[in-house]
């Protein structure tokens, strides 16, 4: 690369710095807090999306239960930051009258912990499945978590059922609270623009571990394994291991996903961790790129978003056919039209790797 390309480059990346930093001023100065939330959200799925990528972009692994891992960090952080526990169990009262309140740091420590052991175990009995097979035990594992976190009500309450768990701890960073506003210079930023920073940097984290993970010995040894299982073992890969790493690795990024959504929405409920919610992140992947970083950030700000882009559309529609069609359905068959037209016009992904190898499909 010359230095004129790099000085392109730079400038790029530092004018694109500034458009992402300064977004969430504007949208709220023009007083659209709610596009400001869209954007917090749409960087969740980012970082779940960036997750996901490593199993199945690097390892080739079809994981369709990830939703779980996100809802393991989410009801962590539910019960050790509110006083769910202690309103149920009177030990837990009497050591913490108000509730645990446990530091988020360190809950998050504990949940990308607890989701890597938890994303370990799941891949254990699925070494020896591939494809379809692997797809269906792992979404079969995505409801079994969702079916417990309903039914764990009674007869003792640990998940407060389909009630979910409320009054969930904000954020604190450096002693300031992100579910309160901040005013600096006469200019007051909302709660959903300080957290659209912490989302942001959190994203920007976990696309340096993954390009680090990509380069690394462990990613080549994925992608071989991606490639062709039978080769890699020939030459020597333990196959076991590798795939047993990128399940654990991917599920760190859901279960600190899961905090981070938790201390946002200050509530959780099983309906939060549905199979579509893992079958739309697997569609950002393909969608992006299966494997290709920016790939993935892209098809999951897409996603993320169309749906609300699709909102203006669908009441217009709704009214021409006098009501017949509701708006929610017709937004979810416009973005599946969307979908279909995409993968027919462009296959790999709108920004696939550019060099991929062989497919998924053709496994």
């Amino acid at each position: 690369m010359t230095q004129a390309h790099a000085s392109r480059h730079l400038i790029l990346f530092i004018m694109a710095a500034v458009a992402v930093m300064a977004l969430p001023i504007l949208l709220q100065m023009t007083g659209s807090n709610s596009w400001v939330r869209i954007l917090d959200i749409a960087l969740l799925y980012v970082l779940l999306a960036l997750g996901l990528n490593i199993v199945v972009g690097y390892a080739g692994l079809l994981d369709l239960g990830y939703i779980a891992f996100f809802a393991v960090g989410g009801y962590l952080f539910a019960m050790l930051g509110s006083s769910h526990l202690s309103d149920t169990f009177p030990a837990f009262a009497a050591m913490f009258p108000a509730g645990i309140h446990l530091s988020i740091w360190l809950v998050m420590l504990l949940a990308a912990a607890i989701a890597g052991v938890v994303g370990m175990i799941l891949g254990a009995p699925t070494l020896k499945l591939r494809g379809d097979y692997l797809a269906i035990v792992t979404l079969g594992f995505g409801e079994i978590i969702r079916i417990f976190l309903l039914n764990m009500d009674r007869p003792i309450n640990i998940t407060n059922g389909p009630k979910g768990i409320s009054q969930i701890d904000s954020i604190s960073v450096f002693g300031l609270d992100l579910g309160q506003r901040l005013t600096i210079g006469g200019f007051t930023f909302q709660p959903v623009t300080l957290y659209y920073y912490l989302f942001l940097f959190f994203v920007v984290l976990a696309v340096i571990i993954s390009y680090r993970l990509e380069r690394s010995r462990i990613g080549r040894a994925w992608m071989a394994v991606r490639e062709d299982e039978i080769a890699a073992k020939a030459m020597g890969l333990n196959t076991r291991n590798l795939k047993l790493m990128a399940f654990g690795m991917g599920a760190t990024f859901g279960g600190v996903s899961g905090v981070l959504f938790a201390s946002f929405q200050r509530f959780v409920s099983p309906e939060s961790f549905s199979l579509m919610e893992s079958v739309m992140v697997v569609a950002m992947v393909v969608l992006g790129g299966i494997g290709h970083i920016p790939g993935v950030i892209l098809g999951a700000l897409l996603l993320a978003g169309l749906p609300e882009l699709l909102r203006h559309i669908a009441h217009p529609l709704t009214a021409m056919t006098d009501g017949r069609l509701a708006p929610e359905i017709l937004r979810q068959l416009l973005i599946a039209l969307a979908m279909i037209i995409v993968m027919l016009l462009r296959p790999k992904g709108l920004w696939p790797a550019p060099e991929h190898g062989k497919s998924l499909n053709n496994k």
